[in-house]
């Protein structure tokens, strides 16, 4: 015999969760879609292996693409491209090459994330030796 209230879930929530995580929703975002509060889809990710994944790929996935289209932008890249334009009444179409110069701001946020022991903008420096602390006398201190 099942006590409590029977569960919301339903088998087509995986697939739906797997999209909506390629759209890059939280599991919050996900709650809300779904109607229920956030610890129901944490628990719905223990009782369900299937809508985990779902959910495990679909957040793979859009961080996969955001990754590579931030490091894209850091280096600079170049994509074909179509210029639109009226020319003596008529509409033109020429293919063209359009370029993207580097970006300092993604290539700083790149390298912080990446490797932040060298690019985080609080450096920690350790000191090698030793430190001597010799007691002094305040009258020491002052000319008479």
């Amino acid at each position: 015999m099942n006590l409590g209230r029977p569960t919301k879930y339903r088998i087509e929530y995986n697939e739906q969760a797997y999209k909506l995580c390629l759209l890059g929703h939280t599991d919050e975002e996900l709650a809300d879609f779904f109607e229920v509060h956030v610890s129901t889809i944490h628990q719905w990710k223990l009782d369900y292996p299937d809508f985990s994944d779902s959910i495990k790929k679909g957040k793979e996935i859009a961080d996969a693409e955001v990754s590579k289209s931030l490091y894209h932008r850091a280096l600079g890249y170049s994509h074909p491209g179509v210029d639109i334009k009226a020319v003596n009444g008529e509409i033109v179409e020429t293919q063209v090459m359009k370029h993207y110069p580097p970006d300092a701001t993604s290539a700083i946020f790149w390298l912080k994330n990446r490797q932040p022991k060298k690019w985080r903008d609080k450096q920690v420096m350790e000191h090698e030796g030793g430190l001597e602390i010799k007691p002094v006398k305040i009258s020491d201190l002052f000319d008479d």
